[in-house]
């Protein structure tokens, strides 16, 4: 599913278009807050575009942590191109498993990733645990439409015998899990196709041990 094909349309599209509507306005709220030295945690990043961004706009460093190794070939040229190779650390593996694949971070970004882990729960709580000011993701909305949508292209993956699935999950319970791990939500935007929430952690709240 997510092969060097697919990578190489990704990175090609980001060459002539640049970030796509979501994924510039979850970099311009990040911007908005600072992000001069700050250290990004990407889960699930590919080929690593919105690291780019961030990169340029003054953070320090980012880790781009990935799943598919397909990616790196074409993220590793975009980095030598953008003059940044030095300050992306790429890694594989599910932070959801294992928290040890990935540092903690000041920022974590789950652009588009959160709708295609089963355990929306486990994943964010991993992303939390991680993130020591904010966490921003963006997910499909959860409306009859959205959930007829993905229904029907998970019936296609099975028919052509693919193990990817899509996942509508209940935006309440993904506000419910940032809670209880210590973030509260100051950004909410909700578009046709994604919705982005914005969560930052509450000054009480320390990142997790496990991180």
């Amino acid at each position: 599913m997510f092969g060097p094909r697919f990578a190489r349309h990704v990175a090609g599209r980001y060459r002539k278009r640049g970030l796509d509507r979501t994924a510039r306005r979850m970099v311009d709220w990040l911007a908005s807050e600072g992000v001069d030295g700050a250290t990004v945690l990407e889960i699930g990043g590919g080929v690593g575009e919105i690291q780019l961004e961030l990169l340029e706009r003054g953070a320090a460093s980012t880790t781009n942590l990935e799943l598919s190794p397909a990616y790196d070939g074409e993220a590793a040229e975009l980095a030598r191109e953008h003059g940044v190779a030095d300050r992306v650390d790429r890694r594989m593996g599910d932070v959801a498993v294992d928290p040890s694949v990935a540092p903690p971070a000041d920022a974590v970004v789950l652009h588009r990733v959160v709708c295609c882990y089963p355990d929306a729960e486990r994943l964010l709580t991993a992303a939390a645990a991680h993130a020591r000011r904010s966490v921003v993701l963006s997910h499909p909305p959860r409306n009859v439409v959205s959930r007829a949508m993905l229904a029907s292209q998970n019936v296609v993956m099975r028919a052509l015998g693919r193990e990817y699935r899509t996942f509508a999950h209940p935006p309440s319970t993904m506000l419910a899990t940032l809670r209880d791990n210590g973030f509260s939500a100051r950004h909410l935007h909700r578009g046709l196709a994604w919705h982005v929430i914005v969560a930052t952690r509450e000054p009480s709240s320390a990142v997790g041990q496990n991180a």
